[in-house]
């Protein structure tokens, strides 16, 4: 049987239950076991697919093609371990299978209610992840303790935690130890209220992980263990980091958090094996090759999460350079309101990531041209490649008109055009062209030199692509088509041929990027930037 670990959190949103679901996985992966980690999410939308960035942040996709909570990323990263379909569900998904098996008369005619109907639905979908490969289940219940929206959720996990038995599940639940710095101090209240709210409905923690800005001193814990109900050595502090959130598995394995974990369950402790961790977070705390600076032309700027995953990829590519990467947001449309070189004369590199709609888009148009003119490294995603390659349809081959068919359909040049098997969709959610897809790289290209492969896979997010009706006359131009679907029809990768590193491409590299492995792209366009800035190109670790 699977063991099942809870994580559930409480007092404010935003604690970080996604990093430490994260760094528990990734210390029990450590210590030899086989772990799956999912996100239950209670908001109604199906996925987040159609939601603002504004509103929830990045949409992370994984290989199968699902459109998912961005802490999926996390577990990925952390981990390496991939996730799937299985491991996000929200409330929307979970009312729609229940309306489904309604409207298929699987109920045989009973009145269907949120116990047992949508608990059992819920526990379907966790127990979905508990197969004979795995040896624990971490599952994250998104939202805060209290809300409406998650009482169905807490429910299925406490009737799961009944059903399995107390040596197969944990509780985990992340809480805020505030401090008060006009008293000068920490306070455990609401603390003690969150797990009251938690033992009212039937779950009783078996550990608590503080987040808190001061350490803890033992009166703190010694009031938490008594009131919360929970062991002492059990209450563990989560202190804000120093450097990087990929200290905080190191921090929760110095108190030993994965030993009670795998003691609750009755697993044995094997040896934990975190060597390469330390050594990547000693080249990201103390980099030995200097800095160099990335201005990131985007059109979410505003809100971090919205580009999670690049910003993550770009300290991952600084790790492998062994240099530090200081990150510029650049709002796209104050470009086109001031011009690119007030904003990107002083940037090393210049990367401009997807997103959707017209807004801030002649700005991207205009990052892209500068970089191209100004010899300075590019990396364009997905709609950063689009906008690249408009720009070079109008001030390479002369098409002063060029756009993509998503701002301007009526354009003479669609040099980016809706996808043929988009043009009969319909519905918004989880249609696009998503997940895993091939690409072949040609020979002695930038993308091929990067890779050091024939032939790739990554993850895709679009409706639209490059016109192949204009390739011909734009390859004549200079523009290097690197890689391509297998069939040949599809264009993935551009660069240009007299360049040191112009790079863009349809598919989202980020989301492949960890700590201890690098995104080939994001690796060679860091690189790049650190020799423009006067250091030498360095390898992978």
């Amino acid at each position: 049987m699977s063991k099942h670990v809870f994580v559930t959190g409480g007092v404010v949103s935003s604690l970080g239950k996604g990093l430490t679901a994260a760094s528990v996985a990734l210390l029990l992966s450590r210590r030899g076991y086989r772990v799956r980690l999912q996100k239950l999410d209670p908001y109604l939308n199906v996925d987040p697919g159609t939601m603002s960035p504004y509103q929830h942040g990045e949409v992370y996709v994984t290989a199968d093609g699902a459109e998912t909570d961005l802490d999926l990323g996390h577990y990925e990263r952390f981990t390496g371990i991939p996730c799937t379909r299985g491991s996000n569900c929200t409330s929307g998904r979970i009312y729609s299978s229940v309306i489904a098996r309604e409207r298929e008369g699987q109920y045989l005619g009973k009145t269907v209610q949120v116990i047992p109907h949508v608990t059992d639905e819920i526990k379907r979908n966790i127990l979905a992840l508990a197969d004979d490969e795995t040896d624990v289940v971490v599952t994250e219940i998104g939202g805060t303790v209290g809300d409406i929206e998650s009482l169905p959720f807490l429910e299925a996990i406490r009737q799961l935690r009944h059903e399995i038995g107390r040596d197969n599940g944990l509780f985990m639940h992340i809480t805020l130890v505030p401090y008060i710095r006009a008293a000068g101090e920490l306070k455990t209240k609401p603390s003690q209220q969150s797990v009251g709210i938690l033992r009212s409905i039937g779950i009783f923690p078996d550990m608590l992980v503080c987040r808190c800005e001061q350490p803890l001193a033992a009166e703190h814990r010694d009031k938490l263990a008594l009131f919360c109900n929970v062991d002492r050595n059990l209450v563990i502090e989560e202190k804000d980091v120093d450097h990087s959130i990929y200290e905080v598995p190191v921090e929760l394995a110095r108190q030993d958090l994965d030993v009670y974990v795998l003691e609750k369950l009755r697993l044995h402790v094997n040896a934990l094996e975190m060597d390469d961790w330390r050594a990547m977070l000693d080249r990201l705390i103390a980099p030995g090759s200097g800095e160099t600076r990335i201005a990131v032309v985007g059109k979410y700027v505003s809100l971090r999460d919205a580009y999670k995953s690049v910003y993550e990829a770009l300290t991952h590519a600084g790790i492998a350079n062994d240099v530090r990467v200081n990150v510029d947001m650049v709002e796209a449309e104050d470009i086109e309101r001031d011009g690119a070189e007030r904003h990107l004369a002083d940037a090393d590199g210049i990367l401009a990531p997807g997103g959707f709609g017209e807004r801030g888009i002649e700005g991207k148009i205009a990052a892209a041209r500068f970089a191209r003119e100004n010899q300075v490294p590019f990396l364009g995603i997905c709609l950063g490649m689009q906008c690249a390659v408009v720009d070079f349809a109008r001030h390479v081959c002369g098409w002063a008109d060029a756009n993509s068919a998503e701002f301007v359909p009526d354009t003479a040049h669609p040099v980016i055009a809706l996808m043929e098997d988009q043009k009969r969709v319909a519905n918004k959610g989880g249609t696009m062209r998503l997940g895993h897809y091939a690409c072949r790289l040609a020979p002695d290209t930038l993308a091929a030199r990067a890779y050091g492969t024939k032939e790739i896979k990554e993850r895709h997010r679009h409706r639209f692509e490059f016109n192949a009706a204009f390739r011909a006359h734009m390859e004549e131009k200079g523009l290097v088509f690197s890689g391509l679907s297998p069939d040949g029809q599809l264009v993935e990768i551009v660069e240009l041929r007299d360049h040191p590193w112009f790079v863009a491409c349809q598919f989202h590299p980020e989301f492949q990027s960890t700590p201890l492995h690098s995104h080939p792209l994001f690796r060679g366009f860091v690189a790049q930037a650190r020799e423009r800035r006067g250091g030498a190109v360095s390898g992978d670790q």
